[in-house]
């Protein structure tokens, strides 16, 4: 959920700063720091909340999990695969 919303302020940030350097026309009398501040937002909150809250921490522990997952998923088709070819 958390890193919907962050992802969320990115989307938007990159929006408006499409926005602005083409001029359309509400956004392009804003002034950049309403532009910038959903980045700042995000920055913020890739660098000190995630810390925080230990996500970066899960999601390398997350990652490291899934590899261990696959690797034992593929160990176990190749032992099913050698012990198929040794029964032909």
């Amino acid at each position: 959920m958390t890193e919907g919303c962050s992802m969320w302020l990115v989307w938007c940030g990159a929006l408006l700063l499409v926005l602005k350097w083409f001029e359309v026309d509400p956004v392009a009398t804003w002034s950049w720091w309403w532009i910038l501040a959903p980045l700042a937002a995000a920055f913020v909150w890739f660098e000190f909340f995630e810390r925080m809250f230990g996500r970066d921490r899960r999601q390398v522990e997350m990652a490291e999990y899934e590899k261990r997952a696959k690797q034992r998923v593929a160990d176990t088709f190749e032992g099913f695969r050698k012990g198929r070819a040794g029964r032909s």
